[in-house]
């Protein structure tokens, strides 16, 4: 008989659970259940009142859970029971506007099937709209002005929705009930052709066009999407402006306007990201996995690394991706992109409209400004982007590995238990730049960012952290940081909050710590952290590291040998230097080794001058970089003597590995020996092998594997040696180069297989983008075991 007993309850639910159909899920459920009451949205999440018997409520509570939408994310729901009220109904209330915001902020997500449905339909009024969204799909994050989310503090804002719409929006049995960017063809945003230089064009009437592929004459609102689907089967290039910026696009399949792009865009050799129509047309073209199906058809439609089934052979062009046998692909994710696709457009090359290392492009001014000298057309809309937000990029290992958090991910929190009360900001490093603040036990990655050497990222960099902090309406406490004296996240740190605590973690232990914090990890570890480039506690460039580390602290157990980077920076884009220089260490007076390929594109003239300064130890920094290592291996073996992307030696000389490894008998010669401080790998006499096997004309590809099994054997042999010293069973990995897929999986293979526990990061990305994580968790630690 209780359960029969009236009763009132409040509820409080957070999470993300505005912007996602919260309101009118709990509106539709109070009426199922014949509750009474009302549902608000207010900056702390989501607000309820219900009255009805104890046992509806209780029903009610559970329903709250287990029948969540589908983009909502419930972190909790409190309660408590409150007088009667006797309430006549269940209704909306208006939002309430708290001092503090703590609901969260959804990401942006991909066109829903429902709205896909609709936007195909000649016969719905919405047919072809590119702007068509409801409550489980569209902008979210980078329209978003102000907490809480309705339509007032979003750029949909400027568009007065019209009478249809406004029905919709009030009629708690339509899908787009209290759906804030609501919109359709007489009320909302548009989309307009213009030239390269901005002009609009009139679209001309493709009724002939229509009609020959079947279809019925095209809606108005539609023609500048079906003029420039025309004007891309003649092989021209446009600047499209989607949700988070500006996407560069062209045919796939042709090869000529591939190479246009390259050229215009000055980007060689980096491979291009591409977007097919479906789910089918991938499997024609790519490899696909039921786990890398299930990225792909995500409502955070990611770029995810496909193996290429048929390359060369298959109609789009090997210009996308020259050597790589891996195409990143993604399906179409607005309204807009599936209007670009027809039976002779299968393939799109859709690529950031960006140059190297620079954040996506978002606003129109810009685009049109840079990249004018790019696109032959834009298709641009009136609907004003907030941030930008580039593409997310994933691949699936023994499970989905995070490559860049952006796009559907940002800027989702990760809850980290053992974070203080302090609200921290990582201000991150100076390439794949992301930050991070701090709230309760929550820790908010930013979205990628790019490299900071630009004027333009630099700038973008601190407004984005100034909308962060005040969208989550928290004034950090604590400032982390790069210990490299020469980054711009350290300089801005050190002279913006130059009155607040700052703490500076070492590059290669937030590498560690960010994958201590994902698994939320606080014991001892063995970490084996392998990048490019990190500034070490001796002021000299580490990369090849193995620390004994925990949260607030590490030491270092093993790394590289120290070799000259000959030119210092120059030598990371080209390291033939690099080689040349290692080679110099490892077999001094070997005058065979001037018929290597290394040489084949160098002045000798011009090394000859670099050894005198070699000699004089100037302009040639020491390093440690396993990064490097890679380099001078590629450089050596004639793979790459200079680059023109981060990575791209490595990258290389993985692919000509072919997923394979030597066996272990096959290692190459190291060695291992304690210096008194800690132990020092050799790698001079492993370099000095390569050398003579590629001159007695051992295939590249044998090389390649024999050169990762060793870098796995070292990494191992070095865990195993720290196990016996600091009887430690769990390894983490971390930095850049673990993003080779060989070393990565057989390293973990090899290693669980003699009994270790071992990390990887995977919500975040095990490169420099997930440093700032990193950092938040080593500054949180030191700050409550020090009180530094």
């Amino acid at each position: 008989m209780c359960s029969l007993v009236e009763s009132r309850t409040k509820i409080r639910v957070q999470g993300v659970v505005q912007g996602v159909g919260f309101r009118p899920f709990i509106f539709n459920l109070a009426k199922e259940h014949q509750l009474k009451g009302w549902v608000t949205n207010d900056s702390l999440g989501v607000l309820i009142e219900v009255e009805g018997t104890v046992g509806q409520i209780a029903v009610f509570l559970r329903d709250i859970s287990s029948r969540v939408p589908p983009l909502a994310q419930i972190d909790t729901i409190k309660t408590m029971t409150i007088p009667l009220r006797r309430d006549n109904d269940f209704v909306i209330k208006n939002t309430d506007r708290l001092k503090k915001a703590q609901t969260l902020i959804s990401p942006d997500m991909a066109i829903c099937s429902d709205c896909l449905r609709e936007l195909l339909d000649p016969e719905n009024t919405r047919y072809l709209y590119p702007f068509i969204n409801c409550t489980n799909c569209g902008p979210r994050f980078t329209i978003i002005k102000a907490i809480p989310y309705d339509r007032p503090f979003t750029t949909m804002g400027e568009f007065n929705m019209c009478s249809e719409c406004q029905k919709e929006y009030v009629d708690q049995g339509d899908r787009r009930f209290h759906a804030q960017p609501n919109a359709c063809p007489v009320c909302g945003p548009r989309i307009y052709l213009t030239d390269h230089r901005g002009q609009e064009l009139i679209c001309s009437d493709l009724t002939e066009v229509a009609s020959r592929e079947g279809n019925p004459v095209w809606p108005e609102w539609a023609m500048p999407a079906v003029s420039l689907r025309e004007l891309l089967t003649q092989g021209k290039i446009a600047g499209v402006k989607g949700l988070g910026g500006y996407h560069l696009v062209c045919d796939a399949r042709n090869q000529e306007s591939v190479q246009a792009l390259r050229k215009r865009k000055h980007r060689p050799n980096k491979p291009l990201a591409v977007m097919m129509p479906d789910l089918e047309t991938v499997k024609q073209y790519c490899q696909v996995t039921p786990a890398e199906e299930r990225l792909l058809l995500s409502p955070s439609r990611p770029i995810v690394l496909l193996k290429w089934l048929a390359k060369g052979d298959d109609g789009i062009t090997t210009e996308l991706a020259r050597l790589e046998k891996r195409l990143g692909v993604m399906l179409p994710y607005t309204p807009l992109h599936y209007m670009l696709f027809d039976s002779r457009l299968k393939v799109l090359v859709v690529t950031s409209g960006n140059f190297s290392g620079e954040p996506i492009i978002y606003q129109d001014q810009e685009a049109i400004s840079r990249l004018g000298g790019v696109v032959d057309y834009f298709l641009l809309h009136n609907r004003q982007i907030i941030r930008p937000c580039d593409d997310s990029v994933q691949r699936v290992d023994k499970e989905p590995i995070m490559l860049r958090r952006s796009r559907g991910y940002a800027p989702l929190p990760l809850k980290i238990a053992s974070l203080g009360e302090q609200n921290i900001l990582a201000c991150g490093g100076e390439l794949k730049n992301t930050f991070a603040l701090t709230r309760k036990d929550q820790v908010f990655l930013s979205q990628h960012i790019g490299d900071l050497k630009t004027r333009s990222s630099y700038h973008l960099y601190q407004r984005l952290i100034d909308e962060l902090i005040a969208l989550l309406e928290v004034e950090p406490e604590i400032i982390a940081y790069d210990l490299h004296p020469g980054y711009l996240s350290t300089k801005y740190a050190q002279k913006r909050y130059r009155e607040k605590k700052r703490i500076g973690v070492q590059h290669h232990h937030a590498h560690i710590a960010s994958c201590l914090a994902e698994y939320n990890l606080t014991q001892n570890v063995i970490g084996i952290a392998f990048d490019g480039t990190g500034y070490g506690t001796d002021g000299k460039i580490w990369g090849g590291e193995i620390l004994i580390a925990s949260p607030e602290k590490f030491q270092r157990f093993a790394h590289l040998k120290y070799l000259p980077l000959p030119g210092g920076e120059k030598a990371i884009m080209e390291p033939w230097r690099i080689g040349a220089g290692y080679l110099e260490k490892a077999m001094v007076e070997e005058k065979w080794t001037y018929d290597l390929p290394l040489w084949q594109d160098v002045d000798i003239s011009q090394w000859y001058r670099l050894q005198e300064l070699l000699k004089q130890g100037i302009q040639s920094p020491e390093s440690s970089s396993m990064g490097r290592l890679f380099d001078a291996v590629s450089a050596i073996c004639g793979v790459r003597g200079e680059v023109t992307f981060e990575g791209q030696a490595a990258i290389y000389l993985e692919e000509l590995a072919e997923e394979e490894l030597a066996p272990v008998d096959q290692v190459y010669s190291y060695t291992i020996c304690f210096t008194g401080l800690c132990y020092e790998i050799d790698p001079l006499p492993m370099i000095a092998r390569i050398a003579q096997e590629i001159y007695q004309g051992r295939k590249v590809k044998e090389v390649a594997q024999c050169f990762h099994s060793t870098i796995v054997d070292i990494a191992y042999r070095s865990a195993i040696l720290a196990r016996e010293i600091h009887h430690l069973e769990t390894v983490v990995l971390g930095g850049g180069v673990f993003q080779n897929r060989l070393l990565s999986l057989a390293l973990q293979r090899r290693l669980e297989l003699a009994g270790f526990a071992v990390y990887l990061p995977h919500l975040i990305p095990v490169n420099d983008g997930g440093l700032a994580l990193g950092q938040i968790y080593v500054a949180n630690h030191q700050e409550k075991c020090f009180g530094r």
